[in-house]
């Protein structure tokens, strides 16, 4: 399945597949500007203000407020995020389905 690049979240979850976009009519933290269902999103406020297309392009990439978001025990993982954010970087069009 080809991966939409527009869907790619600045955290490292991919939108194309959450389950959250359905159940809340979430748009994504891109098409949202941060202001998610939740509240807004320190990570994509963060990402945004740096002009990156997500933070695996960061310099800082892993940083405290990405770290701060995997630990979160509602919306945390286990290492997916940052690997699909690396491998984002590195140019592959493949992610780890994290929600």
């Amino acid at each position: 399945m080809t991966m939409d690049r527009s869907q790619i979240a600045y955290c490292g979850s991919y939108c194309g597949d959450c389950t959250w976009k359905e159940k809340t009519g979430c748009k994504g933290c891109k098409a949202a500007q941060g202001n998610l269902f939740y509240g807004e999103c320190a990570v994509a406020k963060c990402a945004i203000t740096k002009g990156v297309e997500h933070c695996g392009l960061c310099p800082d990439v892993p940083c405290e407020t990405l770290q701060a978001a995997f630990d979160n025990p509602e919306h945390g993982d286990k290492g997916e995020r940052l690997a699909n954010l690396k491998g984002w970087a590195a140019g592959r069009d493949t992610h780890t389905k994290v929600f």
